[in-house]
């Protein structure tokens, strides 16, 4: 949680949609808080309740879609008031894509709450909105982190951070259109005729707006489609990476070994969506994401 850049004691904060690998949250010393999930009248706390593949399988057996909760201003405010009493000088908190939660406009307002509760703090808090969900931002965490603790300049970091959002891309492919009908991510009356049809939506998420780009009949169709669309959004780029994301389902290492093939290079990383992530694609996902063009 803790690193030293000249005089300054920073702390990184960044909530559980991230889906930063416990492993790396420890290495580079990342405070996640989590959201709570709500299931068939079950209240889940994300990274602590069950594990990836255990909400996966909830998802499936469950007579409802699950619902979720952004971290209170309360909780937000206590966490801020742990860092003044530790002595920390600044916060570099990142939150889940301000367009589909509550969650940075709550930390905005336990801001608020932290002047009145400790008006002599001088803790500066740096809030940024990723735009993005899961290790899209979280894995620039990670390099904000590592670039601070070797001596980096926290300006310049929260800079390129910015900078590096801005370009980033997901194209997601749902086998099932249950949650993302609830979700509102896909009308109605689209899922009704998706599953009647056979058909797979292929969707972007791009500075937190959702876009059905195509359509496509037929599960085997979902990898090419995402592969086609990902190459036409980055004809021309010289610096290409992308990883490659999945809900536990044997075409999320289908997807890494046809991208492989089509882009000549391995992902970054291959990780699991989480469960505030998932709850709102479904338990049957694939996605790669990548940097796209400067917009």
């Amino acid at each position: 949680m803790e690193m030293r850049t000249t005089m300054n004691k920073i702390a990184i904060l960044t909530d559980s949609s991230c889906d930063i690998p416990q492993a790396l949250a420890d290495k580079y010393g990342i405070d996640i808080m989590s959201f709570h999930i709500l299931l068939d009248g079950v209240d889940y706390l994300e990274r602590v309740s069950c594990t990836n593949e255990e909400f996966y399988d909830l998802m499936r057996q469950a007579k409802g879609v699950p619902s979720t909760a952004a971290i209170t201003p309360i909780q937000f405010c206590e966490k801020y008031c742990e860092y003044v009493d530790a002595g920390y000088t600044d916060v570099v908190h990142i939150t889940i894509n301000r367009s589909g939660s509550s969650t940075y406009d709550n930390a905005v307002m336990a801001q608020g709450m932290l002047r009145e509760e400790r008006p002599e703090h001088k803790m500066k808090i740096h809030l940024l909105d990723s735009h993005t969900y899961s290790m899209v931002f979280g894995w620039y965490v990670c390099e904000l982190a590592r670039k601070l603790r070797n001596g980096a300049e926290l300006r310049h970091v929260i800079g390129e951070f910015n900078d590096k959002m801005s370009q980033m891309e997901i194209i997601l492919g749902p086998y099932s259109l249950r949650q993302m009908k609830k979700s509102g991510r896909i009308s109605a009356a689209a899922a009704f005729a998706g599953e009647l049809l056979g058909l797979r939506p292929i969707i972007t998420l791009i500075d937190g707006k959702t876009v059905v780009e195509n359509k496509v009949r037929g599960d085997d169709k979902v990898i090419p489609a995402i592969i086609d669309l990902c190459k036409k959004r980055t004809a021309g780029l010289e610096d290409f990476e992308y990883m490659v994301a999945h809900t536990g389902i044997k075409q999320g290492e289908e997807l890494r070994r046809a991208c492989k093939k089509a882009f000549g290079q391995e992902p970054v990383t291959v990780f699991e969506l989480g469960g505030v992530v998932s709850a709102n694609t479904g338990p049957d996902t694939i996605a790669i994401t990548y940097t796209g063009k400067r917009r």
